[in-house]
């Protein structure tokens, strides 16, 4: 195989990828609009100083954040859930229906 060759497909495969890549691009303003659409499902609360502009680090570190303090939520409803099935006097039949309602 000669080096001519070896280039031209080369530069083929680099002018596809730069091509495949371009069309899957997000411009400034689209990821604008995805993290000002992003930082309008925070609560206010979660948002600093009730900042309603702030740069993207800032915007997805509120974001992630946020979905930490959803998670130990979730966690907490879970145990005292448990807790409540446990203690309480619940038929087998009325558990299996909560279950099934909390899958």
């Amino acid at each position: 195989m000669s080096s001519s060759s070896r280039r031209s497909r080369t530069r083929r495969a680099g002018s596809s990828l730069s091509s495949s890549s371009s069309s899957r691009s997000i411009s400034e303003d689209q990821i604008s609009e995805l993290l000002s659409k992003l930082q309008a499902l925070l609560p206010e609360s979660q948002t600093r100083n009730g900042a309603h502009r702030g740069s993207a680090a800032r915007v997805l570190q509120d974001t992630c954040s946020y979905i930490r303090s959803l998670h130990q939520e979730v966690d907490n409803l879970s145990e005292t859930l448990a807790e409540l099935l446990s203690s309480a006097d619940v038929t087998s039949d009325q558990a299996a229906i909560i279950r099934s309602l909390l899958m």
